[in-house]
């Protein structure tokens, strides 16, 4: 028997945060010792040329199936959708930083925004709840500590970190509207969040 629609959506919803969560792993190879930083990023660019290539075959050849529609929004269904848009800024701040400022930025989107994701249900054009802003700001700063500090020292640590929890918060909270339309967190949150680090550690170094 089908599920009554707020059951659905609220299946379709768990599903989405974990293969959301699932992006936790791209570092993983890195971190214990199997990659180097340079074949990770090669991963990462091939892993997003398979999502485009996903992308040209629902938007433009028209395919759709049960795993497109599970993990797609309505809005998202003649636009780009939000999992291309978490895997080009992932990519991104992969090909552009190291990894002491790369990893926490990427893990700030597929840890926090799940987090905060579960504690606000808000319209994609709406600001999220305060709870929703001051959890995804504490594990934003929790993920970037243990990168930070060892690489900067104690007090700079601190501050590089606080430099990317907070405009992660941001973004995940307040998201930015162009012509009406509101900016994907997904796209957002990498590069906003590694962008404040990479300038804190610029000024502090």
């Amino acid at each position: 028997m089908p599920l009554p629609a707020a059951e659905w959506r609220a299946e379709v919803e768990f599903e989405r945060r974990l293969v959301h969560f699932g992006g936790t792993l791209y570092p993983a190879p890195f971190l214990l010792g199997w990659l180097t930083w340079t074949e990770t990023r090669y991963f990462l660019v091939a892993a997003l040329a398979v999502v485009c290539f996903l992308e040209f075959l629902r938007l433009v050849v028209g395919l759709d199936h049960a795993v497109y529609r599970h993990l797609t929004r309505e809005y998202e269904s003649d636009s780009v959708a939000g999992y291309a848009l978490y895997q080009v800024s992932m990519t991104g701040v992969v090909l552009l930083l190291q990894p002491t400022l790369a990893i926490p930025a990427m893990w700030m989107l597929s840890v926090g925004d799940p987090v905060s994701g579960a504690l606000g249900d808000n319209d994609a054009t709406e600001s999220k709840r305060p709870v929703a802003w001051i959890a995804m700001f504490l594990v934003s700063f929790a993920l970037a500590l243990p990168f930070t500090v060892p690489a900067f020292g104690g007090g700079a640590g601190v501050a590089v970190a606080l430099s990317g929890a907070i405009p992660a918060a941001i973004a995940d909270g307040l998201p930015p509207i162009v012509r009406g339309v509101a900016v994907d967190d997904n796209l957002t949150i990498p590069p906003v969040a590694a962008g404040g680090m990479f300038l804190a550690a610029a000024m502090l170094a």
